[in-house]
């Protein structure tokens, strides 16, 4: 399937590993030009030689804390520089600590707040005019699926991201007669550092070992796997592309069946 993504522009957050890699990866296989972020330069750069050397295509690294509002005002100017223009706004951060209220101290919640929500918002605050200029644009949101089935022991990640499902939803509704259309994705357990982080915590607090966790966690899925990232960024180059031209608003989990709600 030819999702007409060829010669695109695409901006992706927190992509020197893990989710945002593999979006970057997914959009640059489609032919999307491709701005790349994190705050390590050496990663981030090795993810931009990998992603070109498989791809062939354009790929800029650029160094940025998306939690400062000044990092992402040069991000996107440098992307814009670069290549005239955003397209395709895909946001991610690293998510906040796992924690339960009990033992959440005071500062981490602005912390969490700034990481995950404000990001979300000072990146399309950056893009959106562009893109609505154009009358062209795809936003998504990498969330969690935590926003329709919180855990028990990720308190700010439960809070927080359901505060970016807001966003999208009311973003897709501004901008839907402007072509600039907004979904988020929500990842289930995926193979990803900070997959690997979280099954630490829990099995250190528990006194089990990390492969029992992650066995615990098999066992609920209904693939009796978890993820693979490229799983995740397979739908969001769908999600970015004219294939997707009729959907907006939708909030769609990536997670092999976890979730058991039915909405």
């Amino acid at each position: 399937m030819d999702l007409g993504l060829k010669g695109k522009r695409a901006l992706v957050a927190a992509a020197s590993h893990g989710l945002g890699k593999a979006a970057a990866l997914e959009l640059a296989r489609e032919g999307a030009k491709v701005v790349i972020c994190s705050r390590d330069k050496t990663a981030i750069e090795k993810a931009a030689e990998e992603i070109h050397a498989e791809t062939l295509t354009d790929v800029w690294p650029i160094v940025a804390d998306v939690t400062r509002l000044e990092d992402i005002e040069n991000l996107v100017s440098q992307a814009m520089r670069q290549f005239q223009g955003v397209d395709i706004l895909v946001t991610n951060a690293g998510g906040p600590p796992a924690t339960t209220f009990s033992n959440t101290p005071a500062e981490a919640w602005p912390r969490a707040f700034e990481l995950t929500l404000m990001s979300a918002v000072n990146l399309c605050r950056a893009v959106v005019p562009q893109m609505r200029q154009r009358r062209w644009g795809r936003i998504i949101f990498i969330t969690s699926l935590t926003v329709k089935q919180p855990a028990g022991n990720l308190l700010l990640s439960n809070v927080i991201r359901t505060a970016i499902s807001g966003l999208s939803k009311s973003l897709s509704n501004e901008f839907a007669a402007d072509n600039v259309l907004v979904n988020s994705v929500l990842p289930g357990y995926t193979l990803t550092e900070r997959l690997s982080e979280l099954s630490e915590a829990q099995a250190k607090g528990r006194g089990v070992s990390r492969e029992q966790i992650v066995r615990e966690w098999e066992q609920q899925i209904p693939m009796r796997r978890l993820g693979k990232p490229e799983e995740l960024g397979a739908l969001i180059a769908f999600l970015a592309s004219d294939r997707a031209s009729y959907i907006t608003g939708a909030a769609i989990q990536v997670d092999g069946g976890y979730i058991k709600g039915i909405y």
